[in-house]
């Protein structure tokens, strides 16, 4: 007994060995929960307080599962195999599967995945002749999983108009569909275990004396219909210890209710409320930041992290100029780590969205530094991203079969297996291209294949004149992604990642060097000393192999080939040293020696929807505290002046975030890389940039200082609105007006010889 417990802090000591009553265990990051709950179960084991089988353990992944049956296992003389341990679907499919016949499900019911789910959707949909522009398969999926969430069928769902009665009738018609085909989806699982514990009073009296001891892990997380689930399951008289922290909650775009906690609280009539404070991952300096930040939030439960491991050292923030910047400076302090002796694994990069990605990526494919993006999809390899560099694909080469397959159908145009089939048989005989093949195919499918080849040559026509970065816009519109995107509930992040495209290809016609005017279309450019051009049936061949990319293929070309590059070269392989990129979001759980936080400005962290939504702030206060509480020893922040963002340059704001952060914990610095930041000295810096725009360019000449003495990017200090900055300045001097971000208070239009304005000293190296 005294080797399971001699190891425990006495906050850690109090939560394993309370009596059998409900207790909330708030668990600061890094404070050892896994520990305490795995412990509390062997305790109540060991001490004879419950046989293993007497055990319910929830967890929210199966990785948590099996890890809590790996340290179990080394804890007792026992298998804990004969314990229920798992996930809320895996502990309810559990269930179902010993009372299938009282659920009204077939012993072998199969569980559709959110493919399977959509499918079948899509299936009933066109059996019941419903028009899927109206009631897009996808929005009807997240329609009916979000009422099984909330623990309402068809006919308890509200309707108010015609749309929601007809969403609620084919949510109706899926259930029996579901029944039919004796399946069931993934909220169903949850739901369906839900009703059938509510209405057989014998079942669940049987299962509620079985586990007398319910453990709940991540209880932060549960959503509405997991903690009525969880009610049922304990009773009245269950011990119910729940394990969470109410400071990370950042899950309630999934329907994560963080008030359960406080629910739990009032209704299981808590008298054992324990914080776990003391903190075995991070620094002081970086305790006291998330402590900090974290203050700001009032609807918490509260608690305050605390370390023996010293102060360590400073959170170092950098302002650059540009992302651009900010991704080489990440690149610059990754190196100066890697050269102390960090292993590139214990490095990660976390943002706020996908979208951040692009600028990071490059910039570590450009220093052949191996990454990997966890939890998600490198940039490049993304599918919405896949979808659209194929329309690019198909208008330089419209011979692309894999391009052509890839899109002929997405978003979908009524053209389905047959027509495919008929246009292959149709290639074969022909033995040409799929698309050289579509005037030999007849009917409707003709009809619909000559439709997608009329779209793809009217916008090549259309783009032909246009510079890369113009083209790719037009082509995101024309092909229809933008819009299929649009129609998804989660498909804001899509949409970013699409317009990022249109940013990825300004980037690289500068630094490839075909310039703002080159037309996509166009053939190789060649210059005295570029080499020969011999034109043949195949295109331009060049003579002279060590002729720069810009002499050898246009832009389009050049562009597509980059994409492929930097999709396919250094992949991280399995096992291999990398740098980590991820979401906050994907983020949680895992820690790392050194952390570098992104892209921290106003509309970026937090969100500009967070304004938008009741809680939306502190929210995005909690999701920062995630991330700060991620690092052990090194955190960095960061954020930038400009960001290009939709293919278009926007001036940003700091995050408010900075502001609610300890000084003393702080160093603020500049980084090494950049020479000159125009911003603080655009007179000196500006004809000595790289790639300056010109002195008549009509930007260039905003961008320096004018007779009033203001200019585009300067920070400025109001009275009324605060800190802001100029976006854009119009008329001359002495009738000139400022188009300034401020943040929090939006756009304002301010009269320059009227508004008191004072301008923002920029931050020294600290």
């Amino acid at each position: 007994m005294q080797n399971l417990l001699h190891n425990l802090n006495p906050e850690q000591l109090a939560a394993v060995t309370l009596p059998p009553q409900a207790a909330l265990i708030l668990a600061g990051a890094g404070s050892g929960k896994t520990r305490v709950l795995t412990t509390r179960i062997a305790w109540l084991i060991q001490t004879g307080q419950v046989s293993p089988a007497g055990i319910l353990a929830v967890t929210f992944t199966n990785k948590a599962s099996k890890e809590m049956m790996t340290r179990l296992s080394a804890m007792l003389p026992i298998s804990p195999r004969g314990m229920w341990i798992g996930t809320f679907h895996g502990l309810c499919n559990r269930l179902l599967r010993a009372h299938h016949k009282d659920a009204a499900l077939p012993q072998t019911f199969q569980i559709l995945d959110s493919g399977d789910q959509l499918s079948m959707i899509k299936r009933l949909l066109k059996a019941q002749n419903v028009d899927d522009e109206k009631y897009p398969a996808r929005n009807l999926m997240y329609f009916i999983n979000g009422a099984k969430d909330q623990g309402l069928r068809a006919k308890d769902v509200e309707s108010h108009d015609d749309y929601s009665r007809k969403m609620a009738e084919l949510y109706d018609l899926y259930d029996t569909q579901c029944q039919r085909e004796g399946v069931v989806d993934f909220a169903e699982l949850l739901l369906r275990c839900y009703e059938l514990l509510s209405r057989n009073q014998p079942l669940r009296e049987h299962y509620q004396n079985r586990f007398r001891h319910v453990l709940v892990d991540e209880f932060q997380d549960t959503n509405t219909l997991q903690y009525n689930w969880l009610k049922l399951m304990a009773g009245t008289n269950g011990a119910v210890f729940a394990v969470g922290d109410d400071d990370q909650s950042i899950y309630a775009f999934r329907g994560a209710n963080v008030g359960n906690m406080a629910s739990f609280e009032r209704e299981f009539r808590v008298q054992n409320l324990i914080k776990l404070e003391q903190n075995y991952r991070s620094h002081g300096h970086i305790l006291d930041a998330a402590n900090t930040l974290i203050a700001n939030n009032t609807k918490r439960l509260g608690k305050n992290l605390r370390t023996d491991a010293g102060h360590g050292e400073p959170v170092r923030i950098c302002e650059s100029s540009s992302d651009l910047m900010e991704a080489q400076w990440i690149i610059e302090e990754s190196k100066s780590l890697i050269a102390e002796g960090a292993a590139r694994s214990e490095i990660a990069v976390l943002y706020r969205s996908n979208a951040q990605s692009r600028v990071i990526e490059h910039a570590l494919f450009s220093a052949g530094i191996a990454y990997r993006v966890y939890g998600g999809q490198r940039f490049f390899e993304r599918a919405e991203v896949k979808h659209a560099i194929a329309y690019l694909q198909l208008m330089d080469n419209p011979h692309n079969d894999s391009a052509f397959l890839r899109i002929v159908n997405f978003p979908t145009r009524g053209i389905g297996a047959r027509s495919i089939e008929q246009l292959q048989d149709a290639a074969r005989h022909y033995a040409i291209s799929l698309y050289a093949a579509v005037p030999y195919v007849t009917g409707k499918a003709g009809t619909s294949l000559g439709g997608f080849v009329k779209m793809i040559e009217q916008t090549r026509f259309e783009t032909q004149p246009l510079a890369l970065p113009e083209m790719v816009n037009v082509v995101l519109d024309a092909s229809g992604l933008l819009a299929h995107y649009r129609t998804e509930k989660e498909g804001a992040d899509r949409i970013e990642n699409l317009e990022q495209i249109v940013s990825a290809a300004t980037l690289f016609v500068n630094e490839e060097g075909f310039g703002h005017d080159a037309p996509a279309y166009l053939g190789p450019k060649l210059d005295a000393q570029a080499g020969t051009a011999v034109t043949t049936g195949a295109g331009v061949e060049i003579l002279d192999a060590d002729a720069p990319m810009v002499a050898l293929m246009s832009p389009l070309s050049a562009f597509l080939s980059h994409a492929s590059l930097e999709a396919g070269d250094n992949q991280a392989h399995a096992g291999q040293d990398a740098m980590q990129l991820m979401t906050v979001h994907s983020a949680k759980g895992l820690e790392f020696d050194a952390v570098f936080i992104t892209g921290l400005e106003e509309g970026l962290f937090p969100h500009e929807n967070s304004a938008k939504e009741e809680g939306g702030v502190e929210e995005e206060r909690r999701l920062m505290y995630v991330a700060i509480t991620r690092a052990r020893r090194r955190l960095y922040m960061s954020f930038s002046q400009t960001r290009m963002l939709h293919g278009q340059t926007r001036y940003n704001l700091k995050s408010r975030f900075f502001d609610e952060l300890p000084e003393d914990a702080l160093k603020w610095l500049s980084p090494r890389i950049q020479q000159h930041n125009w911003f603080a000295h655009p007179k000196a810096a500006w004809d000595e940039m790289p790639g300056a725009p010109s002195a008549n360019n009509a930007i260039a000449q905003k961008l320096k200082p004018a007779g009033h003495g203001w200019r585009i990017g300067e920070s400025v200090t109001h009275g009324k609105f605060g800190e802001g900055v100029i976006v854009d300045i119009e008329g001359g001097t002495g009738a000139a007006r400022a188009h300034i971000n401020f943040g929090r208070h939006g756009m304002k239009l301010l009269d320059l010889s009227i508004a008191k304005l004072e301008k923002v000293a920029p931050r020294l190296n600290g």
